[in-house]
């Protein structure tokens, strides 16, 4: 299990004790990408079946690993056989259509959507070889707009960044750009989403006419 938040953990493991399948789970811990990732690529490793992982996690630079999404094709080549199951508390259309194109997990949770029953059934249905989307994930996915598709992972970084009222200095900073490579990635935006002239402001508005954010 990877997530930065130790008690989440904790939650998780206490409602697994409690799986019909009468199973006896042990759990290996990790709380950011390094830890992960070395538990992960060591040859005396567990026998993982599953990892459960969440999407916003402390980075490992020397790796270049700079979130729980870029660990994801690591554990698919380290440990091919075990089942993926991604636990986030985005709930952005574009971010949730990124993952399930990208990483393809074999279970998409939101955190906000689930209680103790449903992760329950999710572990059963995955380990039974089903794949498991929440049901705000499975409402997302059949309406996204293909509008999307013209936006690279940094312009949908910038959008929901400026959506959390981010300014240029900052996200910036969160995306190791300079000033000049944000600005033209705004034009890029403004060029996706219709927009002649405008501002930031324009530029949230209009992704939420879309249901980007």
């Amino acid at each position: 299990m990877i997530d930065d938040h130790p008690a989440i953990i904790e939650g998780y493991k206490a409602i697994l004790s409690f799986n019909t399948l009468g199973y006896n789970i042990k759990i290996t811990d990790a709380y950011d990408c390094k830890k992960a990732y070395n538990i992960i690529t060591q040859d005396n490793k567990p026998n993982f079946k599953m990892v459960f992982i969440d999407i916003t996690l402390p980075g490992y630079p020397d790796k270049k690993i700079n979130s729980g999404e870029d660990l994801v094709s690591i554990i698919r080549k380290f440990i091919p056989y075990a089942k993926i199951v991604i636990l986030t508390s985005h709930t952005e259309k574009f971010i949730l259509h990124r993952l399930i194109e990208k990483c393809k997990p074999d279970g998409l949770l939101l955190k906000n959507d689930m209680d103790a029953k449903e992760f329950l059934i999710a572990f059963s249905t995955i380990l039974n070889g089903e794949y498991y989307h929440s049901e705000t994930v499975k409402k997302y996915k059949f309406t996204f707009p293909t509008h999307t598709k013209l936006l690279d992972n940094y312009n949908q970084q910038i959008i929901l960044f400026l959506s959390q009222g981010l300014k240029n200095k900052t996200i910036q900073e969160r995306l190791h750009l300079s000033r000049s490579a944000v600005d033209k990635r705004k034009v890029m935006i403004k060029t996706y989403l219709g927009i002649e002239k405008g501002n930031d402001e324009d530029i949230i508005r209009e992704a939420r006419k879309l249901g980007l954010i």
